[in-house]
């Protein structure tokens, strides 16, 4: 029996408010400004917006970072065009520390970063090598290696709308939207499955 693929773009939804039928749509109409808002809603409605909406007696850092860090590795694949990261995670998370300002404190040190708080708390469920994980203070203690996740998130978010608004302003034929458009059409391709 084939599957009925026009009725799965209609009920397969990339966001709240965007099916793949609504996003192969505005792309076709080479809509930047909806583009780049649905990229936004799909982030923040998805992985902020629950921790902003909680308590924040009923928040943990530990949450807050596995949720940036996987933020993290998901922007930078739109950014790099990746369909996936399979062995480049760690080169995204040093890329994404040399290149976005609102992160510049974790420059010389995104490699333990990665191994000690991405790779420790997705793996081991706890921060590794003696770093730590707060919710207040600055972003980045180097000297104590603590790493305050409600400010991380929070730039994190700042960072999202940059990259919402730096779509809005590039061509459409830019280098930005090839590789966002080359990681939505993986992103189709993995709704549909094999």
């Amino acid at each position: 029996m084939a599957i009925d693929t026009m009725n799965n773009d209609k009920n397969t939804f990339l966001s709240n408010k965007v099916t793949i039928a609504d996003y192969r749509n505005i792309e076709k109409a080479k809509d930047k400004q909806a583009i780049a808002e649905f990229i936004f809603s799909r982030f923040t409605e998805r992985y902020i917006e629950p921790f902003e909406k909680q308590s924040p007696k009923n928040k943990h850092g530990f949450s807050l970072m596995a949720v940036s860090c996987l933020m993290v590795e998901a922007l930078m694949s739109f950014r790099l065009g990746y369909n996936d990261t399979n062995g480049r995670s760690q080169a995204c998370f040093e890329d994404f520390f040399k290149t976005a300002n609102h992160f510049s404190d974790f420059k010389e040190s995104a490699g333990d970063f990665y191994r000690n708080v991405r790779c420790g708390i997705l793996h081991q469920a706890e921060s590794t090598g003696g770093w730590r994980i707060w919710r207040k203070g600055p972003l980045f203690d180097k000297a104590n290696l603590i790493v305050n996740a409600t400010e991380f998130m929070a730039r994190l978010k700042a960072y999202l709308k940059d990259y919402q608004t730096e779509l809005e302003k590039s061509d459409w034929d830019s280098i930005i939207w090839h590789n966002f458009r080359k990681k939505m059409h993986s992103i189709i391709k993995n709704c549909k499955g094999k």
